[in-house]
């Protein structure tokens, strides 16, 4: 029997895959310390696409609620999430920035990360790694599982063998994005990673996209698995990963031990599950088994952007037709792994395609720059006749006569005039001055979060379905919601 850590991904991949990112810090500061003191092993946190959403969709300044957040924690060391060729912005990220990022996330407290890169290249990786070394962190080698006729057990553990090897690795994170590992598959795989491992522990996180994540869970943990990646009930399942509720009382009953006090966890449940019915998310997911997911792949995270892509076309009706499309476009592009950049490039032109009504007709710069290879090298090759037709895009020559550049530090203060304040050019990189501006107009991130009582959220939805609106603002001296459908 082995003693299971457990990782929190409440406020991480929890809100990410069914709140599309838009977690604001006062929905969770009323709880942050109770998760602090359940037991858990890291609490996951930071990331870019949070930074982002929150500025763009919710004016509300990341590195402050980052602070009003960490000062909540003090026992359980938080993870960011770092790529390892662009975390910063959506496409490439000069290194000099991805190392900021990192150092000043490390400034604000983080003492963990879980480091990828969809086609391994493993000196990006290391070079990440021996920076967040410098600032005390422990790093999670990852790897971003996918099915594909070239991803065989072998090239798993060839993976395993290279991110073990790292002196600067302390773990290794087998991360499915799709939710599609079986006991069929981790009887065979899950072995051939322990055995490249060196003796690291294995983390697991698998998005409980067909239901059958938990069950998952329970066979890694018989062949060599012992840390699992889980979420606070309300925010778990779905698109979400398991709960810790169920893990902890599987791991009981297969006689292993852990450190969760179980009577904190419902309090925090309870909690997310009155902020989200209140802001219209999804809370309290349950995905029945759909043999269709095997092929899209879609990772939990990125299906709560489909929904919002198509919902600002009027067109989420068409979802079913576009995970279709989803499993097409990966296939054309040679397998890349469902996992970003590479999950939001194909969802896009799955989502164009369908929207226009013309396969192929828009190509985005970044898949452009995929099929260049400055992201590296694809799994298989591109479909000759899609790469003719990217090659054909508007952009495409531009592109491909200049690739990335690697400006300093110093040039980037520059171009974006900040000057000395490196949390401020984080932000610039990220999004245009304009929302900035409003982000600051709207003042600084409240501690607490609002909620309605049921007659009131149904009056709301009654306004909101005779306004034909996919959502409304409530304001008030005490009360400041936005309610979505």
């Amino acid at each position: 029997m082995a003693h299971i850590q457990f990782l929190d991904e409440t406020m991480r991949d929890g809100q990410q895959s069914l709140w599309g990112m838009r977690m604001q810090a006062g929905m969770a500061y009323p709880v942050a310390s109770t998760i602090d003191r359940t037991g858990y092993d890291t609490i996951s946190f930071a990331g870019s696409s949070l930074f982002e959403v929150l500025i763009r969709h919710c004016q509300e300044d990341p590195w402050a609620g980052l602070d009003l957040v960490m000062s909540q924690i003090g026992r359980t060391p938080v993870r960011g999430g770092i790529r390892s060729n662009g975390s910063v912005t959506f496409g490439f990220t000069p290194d000099a920035l991805m190392d900021l990022w990192m150092e000043r996330l490390c400034a604000h407290g983080v003492r963990s990360w879980w480091i990828y890169d969809v086609l391994f290249n493993i000196g990006k990786m290391q070079r990440l790694a021996s920076l967040a070394k410098k600032h005390d962190c422990k790093v999670a080698g990852t790897m971003l599982f996918t099915l594909s006729p070239v991803h065989d057990d072998a090239f798993w553990a060839d993976k395993a063998d290279k991110l073990s090897a790292l002196p600067e690795v302390d773990s290794l994170l087998l991360y499915d994005t799709g939710g599609v590992l079986d006991r069929d598959r981790i009887k065979t795989l899950v072995p051939a990673i322990v055995a490249k491992a060196r003796g690291k522990p294995i983390e697991m996180h698998s998005n409980n996209m067909l239901g059958q994540s938990a069950k998952a869970y329970c066979d890694a943990v018989e062949f060599g698995v012992t840390v699992l990646h889980t979420a606070s009930r309300s925010m778990s399942n779905g698109p979400s990963i398991p709960s810790i509720d169920i893990m902890v009382k599987n791991m009981e009953a297969l006689g292993h031990s852990h450190g969760i006090d179980t009577a904190l966890l419902k309090p925090v449940s309870d909690h997310f599950e009155r902020v989200g019915r209140t802001a219209g998310y999804l809370v309290n997911q349950h995905y029945e088994y759909d043999v269709a997911a095997l092929t899209s792949q879609v990772p939990g995270g990125m299906m709560g952007t489909l929904r919002n892509q198509l919902i600002q076309q009027n067109m989420l009706e068409k979802l079913p037709e576009v995970l279709e499309e989803v499993a097409a476009v990966r296939r054309e592009l040679g397998y890349p792994g469902m996992a970003t950049p590479f999950a939001q490039l194909v969802g896009t032109v799955a989502v164009l395609n369908i929207v226009t009504g013309k396969r192929w007709g828009i190509v985005p710069d970044e898949v452009i720059q995929y099929a260049a290879g400055y992201y590296g090298e694809p799994p298989a090759p591109i479909d000759g006749q899609v790469m003719d037709r990217i090659m054909a895009a508007p952009r495409a020559k531009d592109i491909v006569e200049h690739p990335p550049e690697q400006p300093s530090i110093d040039d980037l203060r520059r171009q974006h005039g900040t000057g000395e304040d490196d949390d401020e050019l984080i932000l610039r990189a990220l999004v245009p001055a304009s929302d900035i501006e409003k982000m600051r107009r709207a003042g600084p991130p409240r501690r607490d979060y609002p909620t309605l009582s049921s007659p009131e959220l149904e009056q709301a939805r009654k306004l909101m379905a005779v306004a034909k609106t996919p959502y409304v603002r409530l304001r008030s001296e005490a009360l400041d919601l936005t309610l979505r459908r």
